[in-house]
């Protein structure tokens, strides 16, 4: 369906809400209102982006600001094409109602590993890309925050999976890569949320790609556990996907939510990523609470702990 989205100031907002008093509709709770007129339908975000969509968006637009061509609602594909295999997505995907899966804190020393699918119905695109859902990497933490917030807000169904350190300790002593962590965190994830959703079923379940899926399914295997239907991988998947982008957000807000309740726990400072800082800040958490303290906040296995235990000495 064509759309038009707008980034207006706050006082034409205003102008617009009295201007279409008289054919307003029910809005998502993110919203500041939403109207319908004979050419599209209209929802003004507190963002300050208003989304057109109808037949005619470009029309209602016109009145309101400078319009470019509508687009048809879907990701740009402008971008560097992906590696290809089998269980790459057709484009088609993208704008409809799927499910998109992503993790947070796999390259982080401190923190746990985080994973979180959403599914999004291709209604529903359209609405998050207005309110400034996309890849989260161009995003911050404060920006996903509130994010995180709205998308909750608009009811998207989503589920959440946090692996503790200790745990994740535990599971790398046993032998596991962190690949096959992954690997049964999206895989219980997507269950659970496929039980969520039921007795709806999505056009299809898209992981950011993070191992060549023969991988994935190994390590589905060795845990005596299987694929799930109409399952595609993807590198980047966040770019194109609003349903990645989404999970990605609700992954890394809970990401950062950890990392914020650590170093409220220590009160001491706790980094994100893995660098000389972080290496200063283990050492600093060995001295003010010893090396088994690192067992409950952090990857251990990284070559951070024997940088921080030679700061100690």
């Amino acid at each position: 369906m064509p759309q038009v989205v707008l980034k207006l100031p706050a006082s034409t907002l205003e102008k617009m809400k009295k201007h279409y008093a008289s054919s307003q509709k029910n809005c998502p709770p993110t919203a500041l209102f939403a109207a319908k007129t004979a050419n599209c339908t209209i929802t003004a975000y507190k963002s300050g982006k208003v989304l057109f969509q109808g037949q005619k968006p470009e029309e209602e637009a016109e009145k309101w600001g400078t319009v470019s061509s509508p687009t048809s609602g879907g990701q740009s594909n402008s971008k560097s094409k992906n590696k290809r295999h089998a269980y790459h997505p057709d484009q088609e995907l993208f704008v409809s109602s799927h499910i998109g899966s992503d993790e947070a804190g796999t390259g982080d020393y401190f923190g746990p590993i985080t994973v979180a699918a959403a599914f999004v119905t291709k209604e529903q695109i359209p609405q998050l890309k207005a309110i400034g859902v996309k890849d989260s990497k161009n995003l911050s933490d404060a920006q996903i925050t509130d994010l995180a917030k709205d998308i909750v807000a608009m009811n998207i169904p989503y589920s959440l999976l946090r692996l503790p350190n200790k745990k994740y300790n535990q599971w790398q002593r046993k032998g596991w890569s962190q690949g096959k962590m992954k690997t049964l965190l999206h895989h219980q994830a997507l269950n659970r949320l496929l039980e969520k959703i039921a007795p709806v079923k999505p056009d299809g379940i898209l992981i950011d790609q993070f191992s060549e899926p023969h991988v994935y399914e190994k390590h589905l295997r060795s845990e005596n556990q299987q694929l799930q239907e109409h399952v595609y991988f993807m590198t980047k998947a966040e770019s194109y996907s609003i349903a990645v982008a989404t999970a990605s957000i609700i992954a890394r807000s809970a990401f950062v939510k950890a990392m914020n309740q650590m170093e409220f726990d220590t009160g001491l400072p706790v980094p994100k990523g893995a660098s000389g800082k972080v290496d200063r800040a283990a050492a600093a958490i060995i001295e003010a609470y010893g090396e088994e303290k690192l067992e409950e906040i952090a990857k251990v296995h990284f070559a951070t702990t024997e940088k921080a235990k030679k700061f100690v000495k």
